[in-house]
């Protein structure tokens, strides 16, 4: 007799996303999303063994059968509702103190990204806060953020440092990303972002000798002492902030220590950062509502993926970036809430949302953006973004007869997920009030 995690059984849908290995999709197959529909009276199953993998998806009566002599710890009944992967949120800031509400206020009135950074707001107002905070208490507003992240479905999330801009302080926000890893039932790819901008008294080229020649050389200390983790580095690519050389110096000082290029750039400007960092093959690029047309035609050719942020865009009132232009250039689309105190977001399926209407991508694209292509932007789709045998079995249960009402019932979401599930246990369920 065999024992494992978890059964779901009778769901109406199991959205697999994909279904033969895939790790990321591109162009025309980002339309098509792999679904098993119920056949009839005959639902869909789902195993998830003690190991928190997937062991089986198929239709009832077939797993049924082949274990009929097992026990599982927890079983749910998904009658007329939808199985999907937990979501992959590609890009977010979320480790500050310091709300920056009053911005929000100055935004509405007409002031502009970098009018409001450069009248003491912004990047700077939150170091500030964040410099000033004990460790304790950005793990408190951390976790609690993460809490929220998971109610809305996401599963996995990258996590950036980036509000110290000094070598303590950015240490000390990759501590606190780190212990949120053994705390809390979300995976995380974390990100060192100590060029988010300049710091008060130093030039940009300061700032990058600084983290070239300090930070770095500490995190590697610190990651070869097995005392902290990192996964990426990020630079805030952007007039008056970093420019190209100096983002490409700083992050080819990140791959030497063996971290994966994930940054920000064209998101202002055009600069030239996304040929650039298709150049230097980077793993993903976010941002890039002014990428050039040379700039799309280089990450398609290098595999870069492209993590767009609807949400930015929206709160900054850009222009949109093109999407529809990288799609059919066959860049790989990933998305993200780039959640910071500039875009508080912390809901994937309203940044869904706001993709399918303001970026005009389908249902399907969307969904498979915040699945296994935002798993790849992070180097993760081997383990994470679909439900196929072997990965993680990281799901989310939708009270629905259709899945894409995860997307359709607009900040419905709240209602709509009914259980979110890590490694085959249940850490949200939906209250019932």
């Amino acid at each position: 007799m065999s024992s494992h995690r978890l059964l779901i059984h009778s769901a109406r849908q199991a959205v697999l996303v994909v279904s033969r290995g895939e790790t990321v999709l591109r162009g025309d197959a980002m339309k098509h999303v792999s679904i098993l529909e119920e056949d009839g009276a005959i639902g869909i199953s789902v195993v998830v063994g003690r190991d928190g993998l997937i062991k089986a998806v198929g239709y009832d009566a077939a797993i049924q059968k082949e274990y009929s002599k097992a026990t599982f710890d927890e079983t749910v009944n998904a009658s007329g509702m939808c199985v999907l992967p937990g979501l992959v949120d590609g890009h977010t800031h979320p480790v500050w103190a310091g709300d920056r509400v009053h911005e929000f206020a100055m935004k509405l009135a007409g002031a502009s990204y970098m009018e409001v950074h450069e009248a003491g707001g912004g990047i700077n107002f939150t170091v500030d806060h964040t410099r000033a905070a004990s460790e304790d208490q950005l793990y408190t507003d951390f976790s609690q953020r993460l809490w929220r992240m998971l109610k809305c479905g996401t599963t996995l999330v990258e996590c950036k440092s980036g509000y110290g801009l000094d070598v303590d302080t950015e240490v000390k926000m990759l501590k606190v990303i780190d212990r949120a890893r053994k705390d809390v039932p979300i995976d995380i790819s974390s990100t060192y972002c100590g060029a988010h901008a300049v710091p008060k008294g130093k030039t940009a080229e300061e700032a990058t000798e600084d983290v070239i020649n300090v930070h770095i050389p500490k995190l590697k200390e610190l990651m070869s002492a097995g005392d902290l983790t990192v996964d990426n580095i990020d630079v805030f690519c952007e007039k008056g902030v970093f420019d190209v050389s100096q983002t490409q110096r700083i992050l080819q000082s990140g791959i030497d220590i063996g971290l994966a290029v994930n940054f920000h750039g064209e998101e202002l400007n055009y600069l030239g950062s996304a040929e650039m960092g298709a150049k230097l093959g980077a793993q993903a690029i976010s941002h890039l509502e002014e990428v050039s047309d040379e700039g799309i035609a280089a990450m398609a050719q290098a595999g870069s993926v492209a993590v767009i942020l609807p949400t930015t865009a929206y709160i900054l009132r850009l222009k949109q970036p093109p999407v529809r232009k990288m799609i059919e250039a066959g860049v790989a689309v990933a998305l993200g809430s780039d959640f910071n105190p500039n875009a508080f977001c912390l809901s994937m399926p309203l940044v869904m949302h706001l993709a399918c209407v303001n970026l005009r991508m389908s249902m399907n694209e969307a969904l498979v953006a915040a699945t296994i292509n935002a798993a790849a932007s992070l180097g993760k789709a081997t383990t994470h973004g679909s439900l196929e045998v072997g990965k993680n079995g990281d799901m989310i249960i939708v009270d629905a007869p259709r899945w894409e009402h995860l997307i359709y019932q607009l900040g419905g979401h709240s209602d709509v997920i009914k259980y979110v599930i890590k490694c085959g246990q249940i850490v949200h369920t939906k209250s019932k009030v």
